[in-house]
């Protein structure tokens, strides 16, 4: 059955392990992860005990996004293999009760889809399936490099990855939208027939065994009325449109609501999203998604939202700001829970301390997010505390956005190198997308050939070889952390709290469930801090005292964590 306000939503107790599919095992030795890797692989994500499998585009793609730039819809990129694989995995994971989510990418499609092409004509009936607009009255046109402004574009948008969010077409003498890359037009989601060949295409997928679907930056679909004109702002002004709901609303009519007998799951990327849309968008009366993905949180360590301009993170602004969307959507809509994805650094570079307490603070931060109400997102390699690579120079980078920034910064605005290389290095799209270390062997056993992007030189040390089934691993953490969310029900459904959100090294949230408390506990810095630590049965921690099973109930250790189950 569907979701409705009055049935069971099963992924509540769930977490969903996300693959990034070029970088998580090759079978065939080109260096690129495929899915007969993936395939060999669903052993390992049965054993580490998630419910979700999200993959990462795999559709035919020229890759100028790494694959979020779609060339065909209902097809396997050759790199990755074939429709046949693909349903190989699909039948897999169903097998060992697991369940498979896409990527769908529809707030554009690549500039080599044949839905472009033809739109490229402007007599086409597909011309209207994107976004173009005249030159802006009154203004001058300049003669410049490809991917700077003319001078005359609609409006002042910058795209994602820098430069205008608009691109000339000489022989229609139109500009085509884009919020992303030049390769990435935007879909013009105004149109019907266009909204009807999306809906088609997503039963499709469906009718081939898929569970639902992770949707692209979703909330960016619905362009708000007179984009057009000169003034109006930047790629923020575009999310959460005037008709955005109405047409998440028609989807889940379409689509979902077409196959009475199935459960699926879906989870929409909204950058920009406050608590409010997130209600809107995940009560289950609207019927629209199961929840969503906001970036709050992520900006935490930046400053004037820009992801680049570094500093260090407070800690208790992480945990007011998560107390915040765990409060107010109480009862009302959903969370996501995550800290990495394909589009974040890895965790333990970013927030902990991986050369002096690696495992002690990879397994706190996972510990201290997957206690908060919401559903958990592990990102491949997370499991075993995989960390940021060593960069030594911007050609050894693949990320269209790293690319862009650095153009941006230094060779467009004449940004000192050094001085913006520190923010590159730790930022990077491509420190999540470095090759899954599997084993000591040579290239971390992920590929026989030269891999796409380089293996960390840390695989020797950090790979699941050497953690699965080993007591004290950050892979053993996780596998127990994901197997209490089904044994305790007070973390999925327990009430929440954030107890001393001002202190600056410990991290303390309370649920509470009839006559029933779990406290979670932790210590986030380098140091020991005094902390009555409730007494209790300890379900979960990542450090044993040297006295056994005594545990120090006034202090805690550098990085440690529990979780101490007591009576109300």
């Amino acid at each position: 059955m569907t979701h409705t306000a009055d049935q069971p939503q099963w992924w509540k107790s769930s977490t969903v392990y996300q693959i990034y599919p070029r970088s998580f095992q090759d079978s065939n030795g080109d260096g690129i992860g495929d899915i007969p890797g993936i395939t060999s692989r669903v052993p390992y994500l049965k054993k580490l005990g998630v419910d979700i499998v999200w993959l990462s585009p795999l559709y035919r793609s020229p890759m100028a996004d790494m694959g979020y730039d779609i060339a065909d819809y209902q097809d396997v990129d050759p790199m990755f293999g074939t429709l046949d694989n693909l349903d190989e995995l699909i039948a897999q994971l169903h097998s060992h009760g697991m369940r498979l989510i896409m990527d769908l990418v529809v707030n554009h499609t690549s500039n080599r889809h044949p839905w472009f092409q033809e739109a490229l004509d402007p007599a086409s009936d597909k011309r209207d399936w994107y976004i173009w607009r005249d030159p802006r009255p009154g203004a001058t046109a300049h003669e410049v490099p490809a991917g700077q402004r003319r001078g005359d574009e609609p409006n002042d948008w910058t795209a994602a990855f820098n430069g205008p969010s608009w691109t000339w077409h000489e022989a229609s003498q139109q500009y085509y939208l884009h919020l992303f890359a030049p390769e990435q037009p935007d879909l013009n989601w105004d149109n019907p027939q266009l909204r009807q060949a999306i809906f088609e295409m997503m039963r499709w997928w469906l009718d081939r065994g898929v569970d639902g679907f992770r949707m692209d930056v979703i909330n960016l679909i619905s362009k708000p009325e007179g984009f057009d004109q000169p003034g109006e702002g930047s790629i923020t002004s575009a999310a959460f449109g005037p008709h955005f709901h109405e047409y998440i609303q028609q989807m889940h009519r379409e689509v979902f609501d077409r196959y009475p007998d199935r459960v699926f799951f879906t989870v929409g990327e909204t950058p920009g999203a406050t608590p409010h849309d997130a209600i809107l968008t995940s009560d289950p009366a609207r019927r629209e998604l199961d929840m969503i993905f906001q970036f709050e949180h992520m900006g935490l360590d930046s400053a004037d939202g820009d992801k680049y301009h570094i500093r260090d993170l407070h800690l208790p602004d992480m945990k007011r700001n998560l107390a915040r969307w765990s409060q107010e959507l109480a009862g009302k809509g959903w969370n996501s829970l995550y800290l990495s994805n394909h589009d974040q650094p890895r965790p333990l570079s970013r927030y902990g301390d991986e050369e002096n307490h690696r495992y002690h603070s990879a397994t706190a931060w996972g510990a201290m997010l997957h206690a908060h109400p919401g559903t958990p997102f592990v990102f491949e390699g997370e499991e075993i505390g995989m960390s940021n690579y060593p960069w030594s120079g911007i050609d050894q980078f693949k990320d269209v956005e790293t690319i862009g920034q650095w153009r941006q910064s230094v060779t467009l605005d004449g940004q000192d190198p050094q001085a913006v290389w520190p923010a590159i290095v730790k930022m990077s799209r491509d420190n999540a997308r470095t090759p899954m270390q599997w084993d000591a062997t040579e290239n971390a056993g992920f590929t026989t050939g030269e891999p796409w992007l380089p293996v960390n030189p840390n695989y020797e040390t950090v790979n699941a070889q050497a953690q699965v089934d080993q007591a004290g691993s950050t892979f053993e953490f996780y596998r127990a952390m994901i197997a209490l969310r089904k044994e305790y029900p007070i973390l999925v459904e327990g009430d929440f709290e954030l107890v001393e959100p001002d202190d600056p090294s410990m991290w303390w949230v309370r649920r509470t469930l009839g006559d029933q408390v779990l406290d979670a506990v932790a210590n986030m810095s380098s140091h020991s801090i005094a902390c009555a630590v409730p007494d209790g049965d300890v379900i979960l921690s990542n450090r044993r005292h040297d006295n056994g099973d005594e545990w120090e109930y006034a202090a805690l250790a550098p990085w440690e964590v529990r979780w101490v189950i007591h009576p109300a």
